[in-house]
């Protein structure tokens, strides 16, 4: 039975990255997906269509981790047509100085409890980039026509929750209220940070939101833009075990 009403939001975490795999910080790093995360976008594509869940626009970020995620979901659902946009706001977090360092090698120099702090406290960002370090965005030609003062140097979950609204308010709700079914691809912390915002979620408790890979997560919405009901498609246990395995990365810097 489709799942699809007229206010149907739609989203997906990218699938499994290379410096996912190799226990790296990403942030802002451009990274393709492993072949897990190929076959992670692929089967969630299938379970939208498996769903019957009809899309009708494609948001990702501008990272090429979302992006082939998105193509390879869509080509399973059988809507690769779809008009995309690509934003900047709705990045994966951006992790400073600890971008590119090893996880665990992050950890042992400075110690679990700071590094879980950086990571998945609300408001405490990690060491920020100096701006001639070329980690920093403003080297990066895609954000090139962006203001300076918008480019971060480094982010907590409250900066991507900040940058992130106005994308959702200025583009995504015009869309839900026009009765179009929205496809969101984006990552682990833009993800979590439009979940806080749509399931009202504590700044203490959103530590402790896990949202799988490559699982879509299906919102319905009331006419107020309120969630009525959501879930995971798929296997309720496989979304469980991907969560834990989120969860398990967290405390060394899942991205």
């Amino acid at each position: 039975m489709p799942v699809v009403t007229p206010t149907t939001l739609v989203l997906l975490r990218h699938g499994q990255s290379t410096w996912n795999l190799e226990n790296l910080f990403t942030g802002w790093h451009d990274v393709p997906l492993t072949e897990q995360g190929r076959e992670e976008s692929k089967a969630g594509g299938r379970l939208l269509r498996e769903a019957g869940v009809q899309l009708d626009t494609l948001h990702t970020s501008l990272l090429v981790r979302a992006t082939e995620t998105a193509e390879l979901a869509l080509r399973e659902a059988q809507r690769s047509w779809l008009p995309v946009r690509r934003s900047w706001r709705l990045n994966e977090r951006h992790y400073g100085a600890l971008q590119g360092l090893n996880k665990a090698e992050t950890t042992a120099r400075y110690g679990e409890e700071q590094v879980k702090l950086w990571r998945r406290s609300y408001d405490v960002p990690p060491p920020p980039l100096e701006p001639d370090d070329e980690r920093h965005p403003r080297h990066d030609a895609r954000y090139a026509d962006l203001p300076p003062e918008l480019l971060p140097a480094t982010e907590c979950l409250k900066d991507v929750v900040e940058r992130m609204l106005p994308y959702w308010y200025d583009t995504i709700v015009p869309e839900l209220r026009r009765g179009l079914v929205p496809f969101v691809v984006a990552h682990g912390n833009s993800l979590r940070a439009l979940v806080k915002h749509l399931d009202g979620v504590g700044d203490a408790e959103i530590s402790e939101l896990n949202i799988p890979t490559g699982i879509p997560l299906v919102y319905e919405l009331d006419a107020d833009l309120q969630p009525r009901a959501s879930r995971y498609l798929g296997d309720p246990a496989d979304a469980k075990a991907r969560a834990e395995a989120v969860a398990r990365q967290a405390s060394t810097g899942a991205n």
